[in-house]
């Protein structure tokens, strides 16, 4: 497949899957570096400011701060745009969630090796890694560096993501079936129109049949999650906290 088509249907993929796992656009290195070395400094002299509870659960302010600066290691992402300091919050919400239910349920727990295998294919995806040269060892310790993170703190966060995925699969996939015509719909409603917009040649429906298959599974998934989270956050202990509430 060429790379228009691959690109073509990657965006095609629901953003509502992705809001735990795909963080939005991220900041440049050199952003996410002066915001790491700025909150280090602060730490210095002022304590860590909770800014969410979940269940009892704190998140704090540095999480905050690295949710945003792990942005750019999300496979695609690109190095433009920003990620907002209420959006990570939520999004640390979402997954302290899941990851609370998830850790409630017995499962085989994922490895150092599948984790570390996970990064090594994830370096081919980073589009902000081109210019690191990532593929080496040097290049993708710069580049770790210089978005503020160590080989152990990026291990952790992967670690958290794939425990993420590995739950949503097995809780939400299961039973949902994709039929011939719901292909051929997407394939004929949503995506042959896309292509003509372009003025590109669409690939063969059997060529992509089973990516098609995919993304409308993801569809289905997205919907049972969002719905899921949020029968979470009205049934359990979940809230902001603002920095007068911190003060009073």
């Amino acid at each position: 497949m060429k790379d228009s088509e691959a690109n073509l249907l990657r965006v095609a993929v629901p953003m509502g899957l992705m809001l735990l796992c795909v963080p939005m656009l991220a900041q440049n290195a050199a952003e996410a570096k002066s915001q790491s070395t700025a909150a280090k400094d602060a730490g210095a002299t002022q304590l860590d400011r909770v800014v969410g509870i979940v269940n009892g659960d704190l998140i704090l302010e540095s999480d905050v701060d690295e949710e945003r600066r792990f942005a750019v290691f999300q496979p695609y992402s690109e190095p433009t745009g920003s990620f907002s300091r209420d959006q990570a919050i939520q999004r640390l919400i979402d997954r302290t969630l899941i990851l609370q239910q998830a850790r409630e349920q017995p499962r085989k727990p994922i490895t150092d090796t599948e984790v570390q295998a996970n990064l090594a294919d994830l370096r081919k995806d980073i589009l902000a890694c081109k210019q690191y040269k990532c593929e080496t060892p040097e290049g993708w310790h710069q580049f770790l560096k210089d978005n503020g993170f160590t080989e152990e703190e990026l291990l952790r966060h992967w670690r958290d993501r794939m425990e993420t995925l590995q739950f949503i699969e097995d809780r939400f996939r299961m039973g949902i079936r994709i039929s011939d015509q719901e292909v051929q719909d997407y394939y004929t409603k949503t995506l042959l129109p896309k292509y003509a917009a372009r003025k590109a040649t669409a690939p063969k429906l059997d060529s992509i049949s089973d990516r098609i298959r995919e993304i409308l599974l993801q569809e289905q998934v997205s919907a049972l999650l969002e719905d899921w989270l949020k029968a979470l956050r009205a049934s359990g202990d979940v809230r902001m906290v603002t920095a007068d509430e911190v003060t009073r």
